[in-house]
């Protein structure tokens, strides 16, 4: 297998969150509600899937290996393009939730904040997946040797082993801090 091969995967994964956050948009411009838990869930999602996985591996393995290597200056400037719109959707994925947070306040001005930076994410990801998939992903193979190609197949697993224990660490944290320091006690030692 290719080192493309799993990132190509999780585009498909991505693609599926894309005609969800479609449906919600026509919902919302049907003038119906947010649904919150919805936006929260896609908000992780985008956050933790398509941005630290995904992305993750694309700029700590892939962008970095490739920069180690005498790229040609399309090549260089590709990879520059796809890192600023990776930080164009982490902006459109805040924007998201401070809609969502601003609709609990003020319903009109959080729905247009959350339909705007659904539109936006539905313009950019679909052209930033067919970027990398049918013009970046194969000709940066050829940078690669096989034996490169094989470790960077292996360090993606190991990025994804070590992604669920990060993330579900951040969760205790936030979880620890919802009950603040009055309800935290001492753990009983298990024997």
């Amino acid at each position: 297998m290719e080192p493309i091969g799993p990132l190509m995967w999780e585009h498909r994964t991505i693609e599926q969150a894309l005609r969800l956050m479609e449906r919600e948009l026509a919902a919302i411009r049907e003038k119906s509600d947010l649904h919150p838990e919805f936006l929260k869930n896609l908000a992780d999602f985008f956050r933790t899937y398509a941005d630290r996985t995904h992305h993750g591996k694309e700029e700590d393995i892939l962008f970095k290996e490739l920069e180690k290597k005498p790229l040609s200056g399309d090549d260089a400037a590709i990879i520059r393009e796809l890192k600023s719109e990776h930080v164009r959707g982490r902006e459109l994925v805040k924007q998201l939730c401070d809609g969502a947070e601003a609709y609990s306040v003020e319903k009109a001005k959080g729905k247009e904040m959350v339909a705007g930076a659904l539109e936006e994410l539905l313009k950019l990801y679909p052209r930033h997946i067919e970027k990398e998939d049918r013009h970046f992903f194969y000709p940066a193979l050829e940078y690669f040797t096989r034996e490169e190609r094989d470790e960077m197949l292996k360090k993606f697993s190991d990025f994804d082993k070590e992604l669920i224990h990060e993330k579900y660490k951040a969760v205790i944290e936030d979880m620890g801090k919802m009950l603040g320091p009055s309800r935290l006690s001492v753990p009983r030692r298990i024997e």
